[in-house]
C-alpha cells in the first residue's frame, strides 16, 4: 500500500472538440470539424437558400407556395391595437376569451399589436364586424390579418367611447328615446346589456362614436314636450368613462400634439 501511487487526472482548460484540444489541428481541420458537427446535427431543420445581389442590396424572393403555406397559420386571425394606452397583456387575454366565443389563442408584440386566432375564418369575421370593441373603457381596432400586413397603427378621426347618461328620465329608456340623447353627445351606437334590460336606472349607458371635432358636453338638455303643448327643460350630465388623446396639430384621435409627428418635424425642421 505503501508503494501505490495516487493518480490525479490532467485538469482540460481551453476550448474541446469531443476529447480533442483544438489546438491540435491545424487551422483548416478545425473549421472543418466545427462545420461537420453543426451539418450533422440532428436539431437542424432549415436549409441555406442562396439570396442575390442587386445594387449592394442582398435580395431574397420567397415562392408563392412559401408564401401560401405560411398564411395557412394565420388565417383566421385578427390583428388589433389600441388607441390609448396598452393593457396589461395577461388581462387582456382573460377578458377575450370571455367575450369573443371560438378565441383559440392571443399573442402580443412589443410595440402593442395583438394577434387574436380563431376557429374559423367565419368565427373572427363576426368578431371583427359585430364591434366596436371596449377593453376598460378604450377601443381596440381589429382588422383581418392579410399576407404582407405591415404593423402600423393608422390615423384616427373617429373612435367609439362608453358614456353614462345621468338622470335620464325612464320614458326615455327606449332605443328612440336613447337614440335622441346620446346623439347630443355623438353619433349613437348602441346601449349596453343593462341599459337595454332597464335593470339599474342609476344612468343609461351607451357607446357613441366621437369624432376629433366633438365638443364632449359636460352636461346636455332635453326639452321634452308635455301635453298642453309646452316643453320642460332637463338636464342629463354625461360622463366619459375614457376619452381618447386629441391632437390639435395633425386634427387625429389617439395622441396629443407633444406627441405628434407632424408638429415635432415642424418644430425641429
Amino acid at each position: 500500500m505503501a508503494n501505490e501511487k495516487s493518480f490525479v487526472a490532467p485538469v482540460q482548460t481551453g476550448l474541446y472538440v469531443g476529447n480533442i484540444p483544438l489546438n491540435a489541428y491545424p487551422e483548416p481541420i478545425i473549421d472543418d470539424k466545427i462545420a461537420h458537427a453543426f451539418n450533422h446535427s440532428t436539431r437542424k431543420t432549415l436549409k441555406f437558400i442562396a439570396p442575390t445581389l442587386q445594387n449592394g442590396e442582398v435580395i431574397l424572393r420567397p415562392t408563392l407556395d412559401t408564401i401560401r403555406n405560411g398564411s395557412k397559420r394565420w388565417k383566421t386571425t385578427a390583428v388589433g391595437y389600441f388607441l390609448g394606452k396598452r393593457p396589461y397583456f395577461h388581462h387582456l387575454k382573460e377578458y377575450a376569451v370571455s367575450v369573443w366565443p371560438g378565441l383559440r389563442e392571443v399573442t402580443g408584440t412589443t410595440n402593442g399589436f395583438f394577434f387574436f386566432q380563431f376557429k374559423s375564418v367565419a368565427v373572427m369575421e363576426d368578431i371583427i364586424e359585430g364591434g366596436p370593441w371596449l377593453f376598460q373603457g378604450q377601443p381596440i381596432v381589429l382588422q383581418k390579418w392579410e399576407p404582407g400586413m405591415v404593423l402600423r397603427k393608422l390615423k384616427h378621426t373617429q373612435v367609439p367611447v362608453w358614456i353614462k347618461l345621468r338622470h335620464l328620465p325612464v320614458e326615455l329608456w327606449t332605443e328612440e328615446g336613447l337614440s335622441i340623447v346620446a346623439s347630443g353627445v355623438g353619433k349613437p351606437l348602441y346601449p349596453n346589456a343593462i341599459t337595454r334590460a332597464c335593470t339599474r336606472l342609476d344612468f343609461a349607458r351607451v357607446c357613441v362614436m366621437l369624432d376629433v371635432n366633438s365638443k364632449m358636453p359636460k352636461h346636455i338638455i332635453i326639452m321634452t314636450p308635455d301635453e298642453e303643448g309646452g316643453e320642460l327643460p332637463c338636464k342629463i350630465d354625461v360622463e366619459y368613462e375614457w376619452l381618447p388623446p386629441r391632437c390639435t396639430s395633425c386634427m387625429t384621435l389617439g395622441h396629443s400634439a407633444k406627441e405628434c409627428i407632424v408638429n415635432n418635424y415642424q418644430t425641429t425642421g
